[in-house]
């Protein structure tokens, strides 16, 4: 348990509290050793009782502990005592980029991407060194007071994400990339994905994608196309918004793949803001597939003639193999101005061989004939070789040549006694599709009571289709087979398509997604089994993005594997709307504007602003002018006034007017009463030295003294006499704390 004023390590002097987070509570802390201020992290409880975490945790932020650099929170020291896990980090003053982008609802295009190469060269350090954040987003983003640009939390991402722990220990999903929303691999390409949604956010005030839950916003990442940060401030210049659109490609190899590559970019985009110089690879140029043109041809052809078989290289990228020294009967070679029309070689010989041109053999060319286009597939051997037409046979082809001739007639005659048994010439029955006609007949197989995906896969070693159809059974396994058409053991060709009755007696309940949203409606049906259908219409009642209806509907017993039909609503007609500005509103007059033009006041919280008169609203989720549709749900934040800081008191206690020696106590309290100075003392000036004054700007001094006045009394004697007697006195005045 972390108490103020305890000492961690026999160096770190717990001071207070300075922020918390999903994993840690972070502490500002004096360094004794050192003589400075540090922030120091702790691992909460539940984390630290994890020993397969804690050990993670150790590994990488002792990683960390090594990266230094002007961008990056450095990590000083790594450590444990008493059960107690912490890191001693750099202390930064300043606020997060999240709540930097809050307090100014969006970001100025030069400002947010100044902002992300600083953010960039911080991440292309640790990268350097072979350290991946896996988390980056504004809330581990700070600024200081100086302006300058640190990234924290290095190292803790990948222990967090080997063990399982909830999304709000992990971070927002808000930031992460499909590859990690899949649980798959992380490298440097998923950090460059989280800065372009940071990029995002700071150009747009908003994230991309929102949902109800992180499930479907995690979804929305891996299937949703990204949308442009143009479509909320139209004056983003295209650079800016092209390299956030190639930093968040749904697949890692179209994104920037190192940072220096983005760093590169972002500083051009301040020069030339408006050039479309960003490339996003669309991932099919290598597959192309081209003609082969008469110029390449008669340049392969000359190649060939001096060097033999060329490269890929060589021939503009035309691949051609390199035959193996198999020695070859001589043949004739036609003249190049031949037709290029090739035989194809069949049987056993699987490389492809072009001869030089012999003189001696060369005969009276043939006349030209078109050139029939080749396209050329890349990375695809064909197993057909290519030669000449009037190539002379040897005696092993003339043997194949007849082999072949013979199979043609046998095929043909088979051909042949199809046809007249489908048309019913050789006195049987039409049984069988004539598509499936001179296919291979099999006999369907005994499946009846087999399991469904045994049924399947005894059909498909057959080569034979399948349809499916349930049917309700209280007696039969579900998914059993009830019965097959044709029924088994009847002759088939190859391809007919068979139709199983399968029993369905445990069918999944289908859940009712009405009014869910898309991702939502879609992850709860996929989950179940079910395969999603969907269709758009519009629709005055359901907000754009909720399903308006379901087919089959909610509570029906359907097989799963069935299709669901879901239908999506498009949102209202004309229904789109400009964001007002609710700055400087109570909060009755924010939510009576909202409800005036149709939109929902979601929530109302509270947070400092240093410009906004306190209760009044300081911060909206949609920025002003932004086009949103009726009903959409709108977070507003009141002001509570500027943010409490520290404050010092260096001041001279002055004896008062009337005082004329003796003890005196000299307090200093504030407003409130807290008392931050306590003395007694008999010579006069006080000095009063004070830091670390928490949210009060003010204090009041107050002397107390003696002093004596004159008394009337009577002696012993009954006389009247005036006597002087001592008398508490107070003085007291405000002082002003810097």
């Amino acid at each position: 348990m972390i108490k103020m004023g305890m000492m961690i390590g026999d160096r770190y002097e717990i001071l207070e509290p300075i922020g918390n987070g999903g994993m840690s509570d972070v502490y500002k802390a004096k360094c004794h050793k050192l003589n400075r201020f540090v922030a120091v992290k702790v691992l909460k409880q539940e984390f630290s009782e994890n020993t397969e975490f804690v050990s993670k945790f150790r590994t990488e932020a002792q990683a960390a502990a090594g990266l230094m650099h002007p961008n990056i929170v450095n990590v000083y020291d790594v450590g444990e005592e008493g059960g107690i896990y912490y890191i001693v980090m750099e202390l930064v003053e300043g606020i997060t980029l999240k709540r930097y982008i809050e307090k100014k609802a969006r970001l100025s295009v030069k400002e947010a991407v100044s902002i992300a190469i600083q953010i960039s060269m911080g991440i292309e350090a640790a990268h350097n060194n072979g350290i991946i954040h896996r988390d980056i987003k504004p809330q581990n983003i700070i600024i200081s007071k100086e302006g300058k640009v640190k990234v924290t939390d290095f190292g803790i991402a990948k222990a967090a994400t080997s063990n399982t722990i909830t999304s709000n220990v992990m971070g927002s999903v808000h930031y992460t990339s499909p590859e990690q929303a899949r649980g798959g691999f992380s490298d440097e390409k998923s950090d460059i994905y989280s800065m372009g949604i940071t990029m995002f956010e700071m150009l747009t005030g908003r994230v991309p994608f929102n949902g109800e839950t992180t499930v479907a916003i995690a979804i929305k990442h891996i299937q949703e196309e990204m949308p442009s940060p143009r479509n909320y401030v139209p004056e983003i210049p295209i650079s800016v918004e092209q390299i956030v659109l190639k930093c968040t490609q749904k697949s890692p190899d179209r994104r920037y793949q190192k940072m220096p590559e983005l760093i590169e970019d972002l500083k051009k985009s301040l020069i030339s803001p408006n050039e479309d110089f960003v490339r996003i690879d669309n991932g099919e140029q290598g597959a192309v597939t081209r003609a082969v043109s008469e110029t390449e041809r008669a340049q392969i052809k000359q190649e060939v003639r001096q060097t033999g078989p060329i490269s890929a290289a060589a021939s503009n990228g035309i691949a051609l193999q390199t035959p193996p020294p198999v020695q070859q009967p001589k043949r004739k070679v036609v003249d190049e101005s031949a037709s290029p029309v090739r035989r194809v070689r069949t049987g056993d010989e699987k490389e492809s061989m072009i001869k030089r041109p012999e003189p001696e053999k060369v005969r009276k060319p043939r006349p030209s004939q078109p050139v029939k286009k080749v396209q050329a597939k890349p990375q695809t051997r064909s197993k057909a070789e290519v030669f000449d037409d009037d190539e002379e046979d040897t005696p092993a082809e003339k043997i194949k040549t007849i082999i072949i001739i013979v199979l043609a007639v046998i095929i043909g005659c088979l051909f042949i006694y199809f046809i007249g048994a489908v048309i019913g010439v050789w006195g049987g029955k039409a049984s069988q599709d004539p598509g499936t006609v001179g296919q291979e007949q099999v006999h369907v197989p005994n499946i009846v009571g087999n399991d469904l995906e045994d049924a399947k896969k005894a059909l498909d070693e057959l080569g034979l289709k399948y349809e499916i159809e349930y049917q309700t059974s209280v007696t039969e396994t579900h998914n059993s087979i009830l019965s097959t058409d044709p029924e088994a053991n009847e002759k088939v060709a190859q391809g007919t398509s068979v139709k199983l009755v399968v029993s369905n007696n445990g069918g999944v309940e289908l859940p009712n997604v009405v009014l869910y949203s898309e991702a939502e409606a879609t992850a709860a049906l996929e989950r179940e089994g079910f395969k999603v259908v969907k269709l758009e219409e519009q629709s005055n009642e359901i907000i754009r993005g909720n399903v308006i209806s379901q087919e089959p509907a909610g509570g029906t017993l359907v097989a799963r594997g069935s299709e669901v039909v879901i239908v999506i609503s498009l949102g209202r007609v004309n229904s789109d709307i400009s964001m007002p500005d609710l700055t400087n509103m109570t909060e009755e007059e924010a939510k009576a504007k909202l409800e005036e033009l149709g939109l929902v006041c979601e929530s109302v919280s509270e947070t400092y602003d240093d410009n906004v008169e306190k209760g009044r609203v300081c911060y909206q989720s949609y920025t002003v002018g932004a086009t949103i549709e009726k009903g959409t749900k709108v977070e507003i934040k009141l002001s509570m006034g500027p943010e409490p800081r520290y404050y010092s008191c260096d001041l001279k206690v002055d004896a008062p007017p009337e005082y004329e020696g003796g003890v005196a106590n000299v307090v200093l309290k504030t407003p409130d009463g807290a008392e931050l100075f306590n003395t007694t003392t008999s010579s006069f000036p006080v000095p009063i030295k004070l830091t670390q004054i928490y949210g009060v700007s003010t204090g009041v001094v107050t002397i107390t003294f003696t002093i004596y006045v004159e008394q009337d009394t009577v002696d012993a004697a009954g006389n009247p006499i005036t006597e002087m007697v001592p008398a508490q006195n107070y003085h007291s005045y405000e002082v002003t704390f810097e």
